[in-house]
């Protein structure tokens, strides 16, 4: 016989207050952007995140691969990078006999976390590399497809402020994250806690306490908690919202915003708000878990027009006012 639902919520919610924990050693703060982490490898999608260089993004990522007991690889994006350097190649191999044969060398995207740092700074080839194998999870090299070990997750990074040589990730692959997450700045009491892990002669070393099967035993977890039509009703409302075509408007989105979100922004919701309520030991969605979950699953799908562009205008608020009229509308 299998668990009951209680009892799956119950290892689950056990299992990820293990993770975090762990995590929690080593990195100071980032509860949430944590949380975001863990929300799109148990939803089987991928994390954008976005902040200053040095804010600990890749010690968040090889710190989870340490707990999570998962490889992981760092490519660090640079214009001059090639498709190669990503998937991977073919290389001539001779044997013992002599006799020589192409054989398919593996990239470092053959991991299962893979840290994309500053992804915007590479070539659209490069980056249209690795949106195969984000969208499909394999690998085509050759006429040969290579798949990629589940867990796959990409967790790229971006730095908001460093504009100059850059390229602006196309809407296709924008759409392929699950959830943008903006990682803030620490506060004075967090600045403090990393200059005494950092500075001081104690280094922390997280344990394992996930592995592999269970982390995919944990997504079919995610999967099997129902959503009720009014809570599902509710994502396609905000994703509805935020086409300037759409009954339910609002006038930021008619003024400001030249796409809306896709039809991913609303199953992005719908994964977020299982994963949070199983966090919180519930086995069925709420509301209120599928409007904590507007701004990082639908942040990235809004393309502003030239007006919104050339005001500033931030996602962000054109989001807090769609929330908004969601809110009345209940």
């Amino acid at each position: 016989m299998g668990e009951s639902p209680a009892a799956s919520v119950e290892r689950f919610r056990a299992d990820l207050a293990s993770v975090r924990a762990e995590v929690g050693k080593v990195i100071v703060g980032h509860a949430g952007v944590v949380d975001g982490v863990l929300t799109c490898l148990l939803g089987g999608g991928h994390a954008l995140l976005e902040g200053v260089p040095g804010l600990g993004k890749t010690l968040l990522v090889r710190t989870l691969a340490q707990v999570l007991d998962l490889s992981f690889a760092r490519i660090q994006f640079t214009p001059d990078l090639m498709p190669s350097d990503v998937l991977g190649t073919q290389v001539i191999v001779e044997d013992e006999r002599g006799a020589k044969r192409f054989e398919f060398q593996r990239g470092p995207v053959f991991a299962h976390l893979v840290l994309a740092d500053e992804i915007n700074r590479a070539t659209p080839k490069t980056q249209s590399a690795l949106l195969e194998a984000m969208q499909e999870g394999s690998v085509s090299v050759a006429r040969t497809t290579h798949p990629l070990e589940a867990p796959f997750l990409v967790l790229a990074t971006q730095n908001p402020l460093e504009m100059e040589g850059t390229f602006p990730l196309p809407e296709a692959q924008l759409d392929r994250f699950l959830l943008k997450l903006e990682v803030p700045f620490p506060s004075s009491d967090d600045l403090h806690a990393i200059l005494d892990r950092t500075t001081g002669d104690a280094v922390a070393t997280p344990s394992k306490v996930l592995d592999r099967a269970r982390i995919l035993a944990l997504r079919e977890v995610v999967r099997s908690v129902p959503v009720a039509r009014s809570v599902q009703d509710l994502a396609v409302r905000a994703v509805l919202a935020t086409h300037g075509d759409q009954p339910g408007a609002t006038p930021k989105v008619r003024r400001y915003v030249r796409f809306g979100s896709s039809p991913r922004g609303a199953q992005a919701m719908l994964l977020a708000a299982k994963v949070a309520a199983l966090r919180d030991g519930r086995f069925s969605a709420s509301e209120d878990d599928v409007r904590a979950a507007v701004h990082p699953a639908l942040r990235h799908r809004l393309i502003l027009n030239f007006e919104g562009e050339a005001e500033g205008v931030r996602a962000d608020a054109v989001l807090d006012e769609v929330l908004a009229s969601l809110q009345r509308g209940r």
